[in-house]
């Protein structure tokens, strides 16, 4: 089967994300941050995950990381299109269940409130979760060994090192409403963890 297929794929997920994203953010920059953790932890993660981010439109336009392409199957690539489509689907949700309160990094905003409604009432994190199902999308169909996983290590990075950071930002901002909220929901997969 022809790369670009997966190529195509991974192009049409990535304008996704970004027309996703888009609005969120241009709203998000209009709301006054009240306090901010971003530090040199958030600055490398953030690094990173664009990196991995942009790094398939690297492998679609050159050829410079085709040395580490293999064979491309229909099954890989129509699993890890679900995927895709699933990741995208908890991203575009977690984003409108957010609303003003969503930031890229670790802030609290004017007027914040703990949201605990839409996919928030079954997890504390579906963004990352969705994340997390993206990269494992584009792991699945995009047949390189460099570029096929590298978005899937740097969420996993990014829940390694930020999850605790932003669970504690929460408790200090919402205290016991944030232990409660956390006491009933898990961090990114319902019913499990």
């Amino acid at each position: 089967m022809n790369l670009w297929f997966a190529k195509a794929v991974v192009l049409i997920a990535f304008i996704a994300t970004i027309l996703i994203r888009a609005p969120h953010g241009k709203r998000s920059r209009e709301v006054k941050v009240a306090k901010s953790r971003k530090g040199p932890v958030e600055v490398f993660l953030l690094t990173i995950a664009w990196i991995a981010f942009f790094l398939p439109i690297f492998w679609i336009a050159t050829p410079w990381l085709a040395f580490a392409d293999f064979p491309l199957y229909s099954f890989p690539l129509v699993t890890g299109s679900l995927l895709l489509v699933l990741g995208l689907w908890l991203f575009h949700r977690s984003h409108a269940d957010l609303g003003t309160n969503w930031s890229v990094t670790l802030e609290i905003r004017d007027s914040h409130r703990l949201v605990t409604t839409g996919l928030y009432r079954h997890v504390r994190h579906p963004m990352y979760s969705a994340l997390v199902l993206y990269g494992l999308g584009q792991m699945v169909t995009v047949p390189n060994w460099v570029v096929g996983p590298s978005y899937v290590v740097a969420m996993l990075l990014m829940c390694a090192l930020r999850l605790g950071p932003e669970e504690k930002l929460m408790r200090d901002e919402f205290n016991g409403e944030y232990e409660a909220y956390a006491s009933r929901t898990k961090r990114l997969v319902p019913g499990l963890w």
